[in-house]
């Protein structure tokens, strides 16, 4: 009897010691959720994050800081690229964000970040969490690692694929606040996937879409006349093959301007004019060229020089020349 009552109270006691370690585990999925604990790395810092309004009541949620870098590198970079470009991209926002944290009151999150529920959705259960463990790798072996451009925080733009060359900061915003953000040409970024582009405007749909920039949108007699194809003309590029100014009507905009009204892929563009029965027709046709600003890092060049054998830091240094990695700045010095 004394025996059998020995071993009942042992495995009590076992029981409760196991209780009290699972126990903070427990409270951590409770109160932050399957997605704050999914990650090794994730349970030894929390930090608020940016989600739709539908998914909780105050658009804020708590999510494992690894998590959430893991989520934003999934959202941005293609799970079959290499290590070493994968690396190269979580410095990259790493040092976005520690820069937008900097300037922050109330120090929440505001890029877009993948869930473990979408990974699931996009990628199936196996997939996702193969995918998973590798981003989660590229943040841990770059922990605390981003890059600075003398006392503060660097500014790190990137793009999925440029038009053959990256553009230069001192040409697109007019500054040179970012002399590290130069054109560097990227010749296989013409192999890049989806890089040419081809889409059908009518002119009274662009003429909708430039509407806040048009001098039509004030001028009735230009307005009610409309447009042709003699009215668009490219004025100038930049040194990278970029539109910098476009001629619509008597209105001058930017290459950007365009691109972003129209929702193009690019800044890179040629027009033609769309042809009916062999006549001119009612719109044009835009061939784009590269996909994104074409600032900064051109991840498609990056996933080129890993399978090089480069590693993030070369990677990093053609493409922001100048700036200084640091390796030992914690994010809990910036909550």
């Amino acid at each position: 009897m004394d025996r059998y009552l020995i071993e009942q109270k042992l495995k009590s006691a076992a029981a409760f010691l196991a209780i009290l370690i699972l126990l903070p585990y427990i409270i951590s999925v409770f109160v932050n959720g399957a997605d704050a604990a999914a990650g090794d790395g994730s349970a030894s810092f929390y930090v608020r994050a940016e989600v739709p309004d539908t998914e909780e009541a105050d658009g804020v949620r708590e999510i494992g800081w690894t998590d959430y870098l893991a989520g934003v590198l999934a959202r941005e970079m293609p799970a079959e690229f290499g290590e070493e470009a994968m690396k190269a991209q979580a410095v990259l926002i790493r040092t976005q964000i520690y820069r937008e944290l900097s300037g922050s009151e109330d120090k929440i999150l505001r890029m877009e970040y993948m869930t473990a529920e979408e990974m699931k959705k996009q990628w199936g259960q196996e997939k996702a969490a193969e995918y998973y463990d590798r981003y989660i790798r590229a943040v841990e072996q770059t922990d605390d690692t981003v890059l600075m451009y003398g006392d503060g925080y660097a500014w790190t733009p990137f793009h999925q694929s440029s038009c053959g060359m990256t553009r230069s900061a001192s040409e697109v915003m007019g500054t040179e606040e970012y002399p590290y953000i130069a054109v560097r040409e990227c010749p296989e970024d013409k192999e890049a996937d989806n890089e040419i582009q081809t889409f059908t405007f009518t002119f009274q749909e662009i003429q909708a879409a430039c509407r806040d920039f048009l001098v039509a949108a004030e001028d009735g007699e230009q307005a009610e006349k409309g447009y042709d194809f003699a009215d668009f003309e490219i004025t100038a590029y930049d040194s990278a093959g970029y539109v910098s100014q476009l001629r619509i009507g008597d209105t001058f905009c930017t290459g950007d301007q365009f691109r972003d009204a129209l929702g193009l892929p690019s800044g890179a563009f040629s027009f033609s004019e769309m042809q009916k029965d062999g006549e001119a027709g009612e719109g044009m046709k835009i061939t784009t060229t590269g996909n994104g600003h074409g600032l900064g890092m051109s991840l498609w060049t990056a996933e080129k020089m890993d399978e090089d054998g480069m590693g993030y830091e070369e990677i990093l240094s053609f493409f922001f020349e100048g700036t200084e990695l640091k390796k030992d700045i914690q994010e809990t010095e910036l909550f």
